[in-house]
Formats: C-alpha cells, sequence, structure tokens
C-alpha cells in the first residue's frame, strides 16, 4: 500500500510539474549565453557596451570607459544615468501648467487638454518649459587621457591591437588596447545593489606617466537628445572636491535642483586634482590600479566595496538572475535564421535588466541617453514590462508597478481636471508622475489598461489572494476611468471610445477619431479582467462596469477586413495610414481571442497589412507584435519572418541594441517586444495546446525552453 501511494504522489506531482518542465534540464544555460559574448575589434560608434543593474547603467567606448565621448555622440552615447539623477532648471517666468491646457470638444462639453500651443508665444514657451523640465542627468564622464610620446592626445584612431569583450554571465566589460605598442587592459563592473562603477587597470602607461583618468561633468543640453557633451552651462553648477583620506575622496555636485555625491576610492598610489572647473585628473602611480566611484544622491557613510568585492558581487548576482527565469534554447534548429535570433533574444534579456529594471518606468532610450528629454512614455510600459512577467523575472517588473501608487494622484487630478472619474495615467511624464504638454501625447488612451495587465500577469504567476490586495484599488480605478470615459451613443445604443483620442497608431486627428479597432478589444479585455478581480476579491461588481463591457462598440470592419479606427474608413486606401504601428494587429496578439473578435477578419487583415504596409515606416515593436498575431492565427512561418524582417527599424546592432535611425540609435521597446514574442511564441496562451506555436513544424525549427510564463 505504502508503495502505491507513494507511485500515485509522484504520478500526480509529475502531471502538476509538466506545464513547467519543457524540455526541463536540457538547457545548458551557461553555454547558452556564453556563446553570445560580445566582441568588439574597432572603434565602433555603435556598439558601446553597458554594465548596469537595471536603475543605474554606466555605458561604455572601446577602451572600456568613456574617453571618446564626442566621437560616440552621434552613435551609442556615452551615458552614466539613474532612476534618481533628475534636474529642473528654476521657473524664471513663473510659467503656469494651466497656460499648457486648450479645451476640445467632446460629446457637447469642453474637456482641456496639456498640449503644445502653438499659436500663443507665451503659451507655447509654457508648454516647452514643461516638456522639458526636468530632465534627466548625465551623472557624469569617467575616461582616460592618454598622451602619445610626443605629449598629444590620442584618438580612437591611434589604439591598436584592439580586443573588447562583454562577459554577460558576470556583467564584466574586459578591454584590451595598445598605444604605440604599449599595451593596457581593462575590466568594467558596476555594482547590482548600489549605483557603483569599478574598475581595473594595468599598463605600463601609467609608469610612463602617459596615463591618467579623467572625471567630468557635462552640464544637461535640456534638447529633446542629450548625449551628455555639454561642458559649459549654468552657473548653478558646482562640483566641490572633498578629501577623505589619501585614497578616498568625494565630489560634492549641485545642479539647480539636483545634489548628488560621488565617492572614489583607490587601491594604490595616486593623486586627484582640479584641472578646471567640473574636470577632475586621478593620476595613478602604479602599474596595476583599481579604482571605485559610488553615485547617490543621498549622503552616506556606507563602506565603499573594492574592485574585487565589486566584481565578486556581479559575477553571483549575474548567474542568478541567467538561471533563474526563463531560457529558450535554439542551438537545435537547422533553420539558418536560429543563431541570430538566439543572440538577440539572449542580448535582450541582458539590455533590459541593465536598462529597464528600475523604480520607475523607463525611457525608450533606457539609462544610455536621454530621448523626449530623458522622460518615461507609460504607452511605452507595456513592451518594456511584460517579458519580465512572461519570462518569470516578476521582480524586476515590480520595482516600476510600486511607482504607480506613487504617482496615482498626478493621474486621478488629470481625470477630475477633464471630467471623469478614477485614474487617467499619464503618456509621457517623470518620476513624479507630472504630465507633459503633448499635442498627440496627451490624447493617447492605450495606456491606461497597461496597469490591468501588469497587475494580472502578476496575479497568473501563482494566484495568490495577496496579489489581489497589493494591486486591486489601482485596478479598479483604473476601470473607473475606463468606464467613464466610454461615451453611450444612444443612436447606435454602444458605448464608444471618442471622438477626442489618438490611437496607438498616431497617424488620426484626434478630434474626428472614434472607436479604434485596438484599443477597443484592450478596453474590452481589461474591465473583463477587472469584473473578475472583483469576483475574486468577493466584491460586488458594479452595473455601470458590465453595462460598458455588454454595449461596447463592435470592432469596425468594412470589406471583411477589420479598420484602423470606426472613424478611418479609408484605412488601407489613404497612404498615410499605411504607416506608424500596424496596431489593429493588437487586438488579436497583444490581447487574446474574444467574442468580439472574428478570426477569419482578423487573418484576411493580416494579410492585407503584410502585403501592403509600408514597412520602412515603422518602429523596432512592430515587428514582435506582427509575430504574436500570426503565431495566434496559426502562422508560425509568418511569425519568424515578421521578427527577422530585413528592415532598418529592425536592425540588432552587435551590442544587441534595436536601432532605429539616427536620432534612435537604440530602442529598448523593441528589445522588449522581441522578448515578449518569443515567450508567446514557445510557451502559447490560455487554452492553447499547439507545442511551441509559433515556430514552424518542418523540422527546422527544434526550440527548446524552459520556465517561461503561458500569455492570456
Amino acid at each position: 500500500m505504502k508503495t502505491v501511494t507513494c507511485i500515485k504522489k509522484y504520478t500526480i506531482l509529475y502531471l502538476f510539474l509538466i506545464p513547467f518542465m519543457n524540455h526541463a534540464q536540457e538547457i545548458d544555460r551557461k553555454a547558452l549565453v556564453t556563446r553570445h559574448q560580445i566582441h568588439i575589434s574597432s572603434p565602433d560608434t555603435l556598439a558601446s557596451l553597458t554594465v548596469g543593474n537595471g536603475h543605474f547603467a554606466f555605458t561604455t567606448d572601446i577602451t572600456g570607459l568613456q574617453t571618446f565621448p564626442e566621437y560616440y555622440q552621434g552613435g551609442i552615447p556615452l551615458g552614466t544615468q539613474s532612476d534618481w539623477g533628475w534636474d529642473q532648471k528654476p521657473n524664471t517666468s513663473n510659467y503656469r501648467f494651466d497656460e499648457t491646457l486648450r479645451d476640445y470638444d467632446q460629446h457637447d462639453r469642453s474637456v482641456p487638454y496639456a498640449v503644445q500651443v502653438k499659436d500663443d508665444p507665451r503659451k507655447r514657451e509654457a508648454s516647452d518649459w514643461y516638456r522639458e523640465q526636468p530632465h534627466r542627468v548625465h551623472l557624469a564622464n569617467l575616461g582616460f587621457e592618454i598622451n602619445k610620446e610626443n605629449g598629444d592626445l590620442i584618438t580612437p584612431q591611434d589604439l591598436e591591437h584592439i580586443d573588447q569583450s562583454l562577459d554577460l554571465w558576470t556583467g564584466t566589460i574586459r578591454s584590451q588596447f595598445s598605444v604605440e605598442e604599449v599595451p593596457t587592459a581593462v575590466e568594467t563592473i558596476a555594482g547590482m545593489q548600489e549605483d557603483i562603477i569599478g574598475i581595473k587597470i594595468s599598463s605600463p602607461l601609467i609608469t610612463k606617466n602617459q596615463l591618467r583618468l579623467r572625471l567630468r561633468f557635462p552640464f544637461p543640453s535640456g534638447t529633446w537628445k542629450d548625449t551628455g557633451t555639454q561642458w559649459t552651462g549654468s552657473a548653478n553648477h558646482t562640483s566641490e572636491l572633498i578629501k577623505i583620506s589619501s585614497q578616498k575622496y568625494r565630489i560634492r555636485r549641485h545642479m539647480d535642483s539636483l545634489s548628488y555625491e560621488l565617492t572614489v576610492a583607490w587601491k594604490g598610489t595616486a593623486k586627484i586634482r582640479e584641472k578646471e572647473a567640473h574636470y577632475f585628473e586621478i593620476i595613478p602611480q602604479s602599474k596595476d590600479f583599481e579604482l571605485v566611484c559610488r553615485f547617490t544622491d543621498r549622503k552616506t557613510e556606507a563602506p565603499l566595496p573594492d574592485f574585487t568585492q565589486l566584481h565578486e558581487n556581479s559575477a553571483r548576482e549575474k548567474e542568478k538572475f541567467w538561471m533563474n527565469g526563463g531560457a529558450v534554447d535554439f542551438s537545435d534548429c537547422t533553420d539558418p535564421r536560429a543563431a541570430e535570433l538566439e543572440r538577440r533574444v539572449v542580448l535582450s534579456q541582458y539590455l533590459t535588466s541593465v536598462q529597464c529594471a528600475g523604480k520607475q518606468p523607463p525611457q525608450e532610450t533606457g539609462l544610455t541617453f536621454n530621448s523626449w528629454f530623458g522622460k518615461p512614455h507609460l504607452e511605452m510600459h507595456w513592451w518594456h514590462g511584460v517579458h519580465f512577467a512572461l519570462w518569470n523575472r516578476h521582480n524586476l517588473l515590480l520595482p516600476s508597478l510600486k511607482w504607480y501608487e506613487q504617482v496615482s494622484g498626478n493621474a486621478r487630478k488629470i481625470a477630475q481636471r477633464q471630467g471623469y472619474e478614477g485614474v487617467r495615467w499619464q503618456k509621457m511624464t517623470d518620476p513624479l508622475g507630472n504630465e507633459s504638454p503633448s499635442s498627440v501625447g496627451a490624447f493617447l488612451i492605450w495606456q491606461q489598461p497597461h496597469y490591468i495587465t501588469f497587475a494580472e500577469l502578476m496575479y497568473r504567476k501563482n494566484q495568490d489572494p495577496k496579489i489581489l490586495n497589493q494591486f486591486r484599488d489601482l485596478v479598479y480605478q483604473t476601470a473607473t476611468f475606463m468606464v467613464s470615459y466610454a461615451f453611450y451613443d444612444k443612436k447606435t445604443g454602444y458605448y464608444n471610445l471618442g471622438p477626442g483620442l489618438i490611437p496607438a497608431q498616431e497617424r488620426f486627428p484626434a478630434i474626428e477619431t472614434f472607436n479604434p479597432t485596438y484599443e477597443l478589444q484592450y478596453w474590452d479585455w481589461a474591465l473583463r479582467t477587472a469584473i473578475a478581480w472583483k469576483k475574486r476579491s468577493g466584491e460586488h461588481v458594479p452595473e455601470q462596469w458590465q453595462e460598458v463591457v455588454n454595449k461596447l462598440a463592435p470592432l469596425p470592419q468594412q470589406n471583411g477586413v477589420y479598420l484602423a479606427a470606426e472613424s478611418a474608413p479609408d484605412s488601407y486606401t489613404n497612404p498615410r495610414y499605411m504607416t506608424d504601428h500596424p496596431s489593429v494587429l493588437g487586438a488579436f496578439g497583444m490581447l487574446p481571442d474574444s467574442q468580439k473578435l472574428d478570426h477569419t477578419l482578423m487573418a484576411k487583415t493580416f494579410e492585407l497589412i503584410w502585403n501592403n504596409w509600408s514597412w520602412e515606416e515603422t518602429w523596432g515593436w512592430d515587428f514582435p507584435m506582427t509575430a504574436m498575431t500570426a503565431t495566434r492565427l496559426g502562422k508560425p512561418e509568418k511569425a519568424i519572418d515578421a521578427l527577422l524582417m530585413d528592415i532598418q527599424t529592425n536592425t540588432f546592432l552587435p551590442n544587441g541594441h534595436n536601432f532605429q535611425d539616427e536620432r534612435l540609435t537604440l530602442y529598448l521597446p523593441g528589445n522588449g517586444g522581441l522578448l515578449t514574442a518569443i515567450a508567446l511564441m514557445c510557451a502559447g496562451w490560455e487554452d492553447n495546446d499547439i507545442e511551441n506555436p509559433g515556430f514552424p513544424k518542418d523540422g527546422t525549427w527544434n526550440v527548446k525552453w524552459e520556465n517561461l510564463q503561458k500569455m492570456f
């Protein structure tokens, strides 16, 4: 009897574990990761490498430091950025936020939106000021100053015998180069818990008095894109050098609204001097030299770890990262594209972990350089964050979800100002949740259901009632706005979205646009999910919630395909509407099946878009979105083709970054989108019974994976 009972127990346990065991124990994770170590052999401005911890990052050039910032500014700039590093210039003109507001007629009432006013000089200045303030700051530039024997400073072209690598398994950048046949070796790492950089240098150039370290502080440019190369600025910009010991100094920084400190310490003998304002030199005296530098926005006397301790900590934490969470192995695939896809997947995991796992939603260029003044875009948080949950790295998503709690008061004020209930989530924002004026962003609504998406993904990990308690208040407030926003049309008997919105495909005029397909589907799914949260919590479902769900407008269609919006019958005949995001596909890709959706119509819509879209005028996340739709439609060949489409905005550089154009040389929503698509293509979704549904069944895609979470 005991033997039979034991067998039954183990059989039950085995059956329980099957969904989590896809090819379990078959993936050699270290081999998977290390076969994609990055190697650079020349000064490539698009091959900058980054170390970081998710809320702080340090990006290096070919020397392993930030030696050539001007040379790299046209590629991937050499940034040092953090979650907390924000500055705001004084409002000397006394601009008021209400000067950015403009009333728009919606359903016979005036609704104020914060926009970029262009027809009034004062209001235009006010809207520009609120867009630019606050802005993220480049905390410092730490690089080499190396002289040739004739005294000239080296340029990138003077470097010889270059060999640089990024060890993904330990988070270590190793750089080797020579100057006039004299070798230099550098190791660069980041602190995993604190905002610290550690460097280890070995070079005879030190004893030849040809190598120094330069610590320089750029001033914010105040422009849309800040590459950390402006060396002059406001008088409200001070750098004070304070001696702690012969091997430890502090630099106290003060800007307009930001104060922070750097503590630098080294092993061996060195001198530090102020060369000019905001410009310091550290001059080592011995061939082998180690230095650590901690950045903090608060005073601390905590011990500073040395390089060896930093390295051990980084190696330990990176191994935890790679050994936990999901893994996908393409090594048994025979399709010649598989190796490149695996490279993109591995490098995207690294990049999003060091750039996008902070205490607030990331900006689209992460912690490398400023785009849109360094501000996060909440509609992009879906692409930055969903993959963390699907790859069972919920811990990397959770810090940014707590940010929503902190800024919900501002979101509530936006809703109240516009006459709605609940919270209306911001679009372009800052650490405090302030709204940035935008003639497009103010009218976007697809960021609104994201919080419900994140909460549902967190809950589905193990259906813990504690998760319901943690997130339900904001889930309900989010849904309350969505219900309040939907407008009942007495003529049709439906609840409409708009007019007075811009869909995810930002090609339609706000005041004329209503009932976009993707947003309708997202509204339906999110409200049904919020209702499910009410029932799980044993709470009464508000009648109005169910009323809106039951009578939400149908997905607009014409000639057997879904339109981008009901207000756009020319969705596929107007060339302007065949560009930007084909977000209609998101209605059955990013989102699951529903009673509103017709598979035949979506399949025809997919083919129309696939064959006629202006793919050259798209963005990095459009390709994984298309792949997800293809997967749900049972078109795995198209899913692969979408992920590897030969289009500039689908370029993945040697360092793994998703390149868009000269303005956006990296684009992390593309990396996050790729990981989201791969998770769906492997693990599938609820009620899916096809193994690896996103990969062709012709024998060329033997994909192994483990520990991925199903999509809804």
